[in-house]
């Protein structure tokens, strides 16, 4: 536990000029959740642990077009930055692996159980009453309106969450409970769409 403690005080220094969505309290939301869903799975927590906190170690704004291969290159600079950590060479493979994998965009069913563990904890931050805070938060760094006023909740058009932050809910959040691989982080993300849906009814009610 010694080289995670080290690595969490290096990855929170890194990410001191993150975003709120994606800064070090997001890597330690997400490290709850893996240590959560660790319990129930027969899993290397070494490398999960490990693979958390690396995982958005390169990030950058949702409208820039490096962000698509931002989890490809973190995977590159974790491989580097567990060499000087002692970790062997298999374990490097299997951590970046899971990294380069967790990523939405992507679109990918991570291939080990540690990638599985990693992509749902990272998932389930982006839901329930933090992922409606980030989601806001994202839209706001990127001076997004809220919503379409015409169509804000999405019935008449196909969802685009690079113009209206409430779009975001349609074209990925509402979508990821059905995506989660174990059997923990469905049931934690049943409860947290729940509380999605619940904002999204009373928002109705106000706009």
């Amino acid at each position: 536990m010694e080289s995670i403690k080290k690595l969490k005080a290096e990855v929170q220094k890194r990410l001191v000029k993150n975003d709120p969505a994606h800064d070090f309290e997001h890597i330690m939301r997400v490290y709850k959740n893996a240590e959560k869903i660790g319990k129930k799975e027969k899993v290397n927590m070494k490398l999960v642990r490990a693979s958390v906190l690396l995982h958005d170690i390169v990030s950058y704004p949702k409208s820039d077009k490096r962000s698509k291969r931002a989890s490809t290159k973190s995977a590159l600079q974790a491989a580097k930055i567990l060499k000087r950590y002692g970790y062997a060479s298999h374990e490097i493979g299997i951590i970046a692996e899971a990294i380069h994998e967790h990523s939405f965009s992507k679109g990918m069913v991570p291939r080990t159980l540690e990638g599985k563990v990693l992509q749902d904890a990272d998932r389930l931050d982006a839901l329930g009453a933090i992922g409606i805070a980030r989601t806001f938060a994202v839209g706001g760094a990127e001076k997004r309106p809220f919503y379409n006023k015409d169509d804000p909740f999405c019935h008449k058009r196909s969802p685009n969450d690079q113009e209206w932050a409430l779009d975001h809910f349609y074209k990925k959040l509402l979508l990821l409970e059905k995506k989660m691989n174990t059997k923990t982080a469905k049931k934690e993300a049943a409860h947290r769409t729940m509380i999605l849906k619940k904002f999204l009814n009373d928002l109705k009610k106000e706009v």
